[in-house]
Parts: C-alpha cells; sequence; structure tokens
C-alpha cells in the first residue's frame, strides 16, 4: 500500500493518525539495539571461551562458526569475522538483528549457564557484518559461468541466500516476486524499530553486488507465470515463495471496518514514509501469539494507542513468540491474556469490541467470558500457502526431502513455504543454501 492511500481502517471513526508528540515518533522507532562500538565489542568478545565444541555452532540454524568469528573480533579483524559469518549466511546483518538469539546460540552459551549472561553473539554479529558492508566491501568472489540458468520463485531470505550462492558458482539467476520491492519478510514483515534506515533495501543491494542475479518484481505465479514456463526456460527452479495468505477468524462480523491483518498493518508501517501518518486506534486488540503478534502490538503502543492487548488461545508457554519478545511487549504497555478464543465481533459498521471465551488446555471454552473494547483488531494467528499447481504438499506446505527437493523434477522449496521449517529468518536463509549447493550439484552431473 502507498503512502498516499490510506487503509481501509483510517476511514473508521477513532482510527486516527498523529496522536503522539512529533519527537515522540522518532524516539519510539529507533534501533531496538543499537550498534556496539569498538570498545564495547572487544568487551563482549572478551567473554566468549572458544569452546572447541561450542554448543552456540550447533544451535544456529545456519552453522556459523561463532567461537572463531568471535575470536577475529577480539583480535581486532571485524572484517574477517564477517567473511566467517557471511560464508554460512549470507543474510548475517539481518539475522543479527531479528534472529531469536536468546532461544538459539545465547541460550546454550557456556556462560549463559553457568552465569546467566550468555555472550552478546546476536550484537558481535551486528557489529562485525556492519563493519564490511560500511566498508562497501563484497567479500565473494563470482565463479566463471556455467551456462546454467536457475529461476527463484519469492526474493525473501530463502529466495535471495539460494540465488546469491548459486550466483556465486557461475550460475545466472533470475529472482521473481510479487511485491515492489524485493527482501520479502525483511522488508515488509518485521518491525521498522528492528531494522531502521531501510537496512533491508541496503542489504538486497549489497548482496546483489556477487553480480549474476537479475530481479524482476511484479511477478507471481498464475496464469501469466506458471511453473511449468519457468521449468521450460530454465535448468531449475527454487521455489521460496513464502505464506501469501491469512487465517480468518471465521467469526460472523469479520468483514467489520476496523479488522486488518497485521503483515499488512506492519508492512504499510514498513513502507511508510513517515510513521506520524499512520493511522491507529485508541483501544487495539492484536489476536495471536507468535512474532507478528508481538510485533504487531508493540508498533501499535509505539504509535499513540492507548491500549493494547494481545489475546493468545493457548498458555504463556505456548506462545510461539520468545521471552524477551513478550517481556519486550510488557515493557512497551501492552496487555498479554492467554488462555481466550475469540468468539464475537460487535459494532454496528465498525468493531467495537471483542468477545472472548476463556478456554482449557483443551482449547474448549470453559462458558466463562469477557469483552473488550476494540475500535481496531489485527488478526495475527497464522499464515497459508497461497498458489495453484504447487508440487506435492505435506499439510498445507510443500514437501520436501533431502536439501528442498520437491515431488518435480527440477523443482526445489525453501523456507516459510516448506515444509519441516521453524519459520525463521535463519532457517530460510539456511534452506535456501543448502538447496542452492544441491541445485549446483545436480545441474554440474547432468553436465
Amino acid at each position: 500500500m502507498s503512502d498516499s492511500a490510506p487503509s481501509p481502517s483510517a476511514l473508521t471513526p477513532g482510527i486516527v493518525a498523529g496522536r503522539l508528540p512529533p519527537e515522540e515518533y522518532a524516539e519510539n522507532f529507533d534501533d531496538l539495539h543499537p550498534r556496539l562500538d569498538r570498545h564495547e565489542a572487544l568487551v563482549a568478545a572478551d567473554r566468549c571461551y572458544f569452546c572447541h565444541d561450542a554448543p552456540c555452532i550447533t544451535a544456529c540454524p545456519t552453522d556459523i562458526d561463532i567461537p572463531l568469528f568471535i575470536r577475529q573480533i577480539a583480535t581486532g579483524t571485524p572484517e574477517a569475522a564477517a567473511r566467517t559469518i557471511l560464508s554460512q549466511n549470507i543474510m548475517g546483518g539481518m539475522c543479527a538483528r531479528v534472529c531469536p538469539t536468546e532461544t538459539l546460540c545465547e541460550e546454550v552459551c557456556v556462560r549463559e549457564v553457568a552465569e546467566g549472561k550468555p555472550v552478546l553473539i546476536g550484537q558481535l554479529q551486528r557489529y562485525a557484518t556492519d563493519t564490511l558492508m560500511d566498508a562497501d566491501v563484497h567479500p565473494f568472489v563470482r565463479a566463471p559461468r556455467t551456462g546454467k540458468r536457475v529461476a527463484v520463485v519469492g526474493a525473501g531470505p530463502a529466495g535471495l541466500a539460494c540465488a546469491h550462492r548459486l550466483a556465486m558458482l557461475g550460475h545466472d539467476v533470475t529472482v521473481y516476486d510479487a511485491r515492489p520491492k524485493p527482501g520479502g519478510l525483511n522488508e515488509y514483515g518485521i518491525a521498522s524499530y528492528k531494522t531502521p534506515q531501510d537496512f533491508a533495501a541496503r542489504e538486497v543491494d549489497w548482496l546483489l553486488k556477487i553480480g549474476g542475479i537479475t530481479i524482476e518484481t511484479g511477478k507471481a505465479l498464475g496464469p501469466a507465470m506458471t511453473l511449468d514456463q519457468l521449468k521450460s526456460g530454465h535448468d531449475a527452479v527454487f521455489l521460496g515463495i513464502g505464506l501469501g495468505g491469512v487465517n480468518a477468524l471465521n467469526l460472523e462480523g469479520e468483514d467489520k471496518d476496523g479488522l486488518r491483518d497485521a503483515v499488512d498493518f506492519i508492512a504499510d508501517l514498513r513502507q511508510a514514509s513517515d510513521v506520524a501518518a499512520l493511522p491507529i486506534g485508541r483501544d487495539v486488540v492484536v489476536i495471536g501469539g507468535g512474532m507478528t503478534a508481538v510485533d504487531a502490538a508493540v508498533q501499535a503502543k509505539l504509535l499513540g494507542a492507548l491500549n493494547v492487548t494481545l489475546v493468545y488461545r493457548r498458555g504463556r508457554n505456548r506462545m510461539n513468540a520468545s521471552q524477551f519478545e513478550q517481556d519486550l511487549a510488557a515493557s512497551k504497555g501492552v496487555r498479554i491474556i492467554t488462555g481466550a478464543a475469540p468468539r464475537a465481533i460487535i459494532g454496528n459498521g465498525a468493531v467495537r469490541e471483542i468477545e472472548f471465551d476463556y478456554t482449557g488446555d483443551d482449547l474448549k471454552p470453559t462458558g466463562e467470558t469477557f469483552r473488550l473494547a476494540a475500535d481496531q483488531v489485527f488478526r495475527a494467528i497464522g499464515q497459508t500457502l497461497n498458489g495453484a499447481a504447487l508440487p506435492d504438499l505435506d499439510g498445507r506446505k510443500i514437501a520436501v526431502t533431502g536439501a528442498g527437493r520437491t515431488s518435480l523434477d527440477g523443482v526445489w522449496a525453501g523456507g516459510d513455504c516448506a515444509a519441516g521449517g521453524d519459520d525463521l529468518t535463519v532457517t530460510a536463509v539456511a534452506e535456501g543454501r543448502d538447496a542452492a549447493m544441491d541445485i549446483h550439484a545436480t545441474l554440474m552431473a547432468e553436465g
């Protein structure tokens, strides 16, 4: 949605822009974790034991040699540290900002286990990758051209990681994406305070310096661009199409003004030239328990909503959002209610209240209900795969074996659209990278 086109909820009474003094918006949407300076990075790196059998490496979905890159920082060579990181995770800069390190590498850090305070692995990763990117250096050189052509559908983390590795190996890659800008989730789906200053776009520009990658936006799988057409025009196809659909509440009145998908709200925020111009309600309710729900709830509060409540049908320990994200929401004034599911949408034309059932461990209503005032409601109850004539599915996602092989010869898949992952940026990068290596091996074996 463009900055000039108001969202449907902007036309609803009570949902207005400019709820805060102008100076508060810049402060609210500033960098959540500012980059470490050189001294801070050296002090943080000095805490690492450089374990030989480091559990942090095993906990990293991209298998980054964490002790090595931290040692390289400690010895004053952050550019070398960045190369260590990027050789495994070409989007290491974004992952350093958004990866839930507190439940991955930092959770198993020996310092965390012994002292309750891990080495700042995520912040050290950002220090190294930012240092290299600021120098406008691309640390990898493209191999001689192989003459093979690969189509990548989806310019999100999985697709871009796959494209970069394939290009580095000498293949010519065309990336197709339905959106106006590449980046996928990184560009459109992450809270603005996690990646300010257009970092997602800058990282894509930097990644493309490898050469051999062409990006075509505004193109999606469908009648105008079918999978069969892509297969006939390329030597291989990688699908990194994400999850384009959003689950509905399946309640009467769901079409009332004031109800929106949280992913659309977050996308509007990410693309807005002035967040102060974005309309927000006085009483906001977010339904869901994942990272998207938390991002929407926190940003609603930062935009000036008076009351923001996040409601999840299961218990706190079942929320997909990490404990850090839950604590962040609480620190910003978001109220979290668990064990409750929406029952009814109340209002005449526009939402005014949401009625909820308290639920038991079996998710069945207990018979007790409550209502929350709401002039704006965001749905964040999961996304679904869109598309026709796709490879075989495993449940609601594309079935894959090995490094992303699908049921169709010559077609691979990875990221959120593929079965088996955990819907994290870092996992998508790993799956795109690994699929690229398998595609390369297959193409070279074919001659």
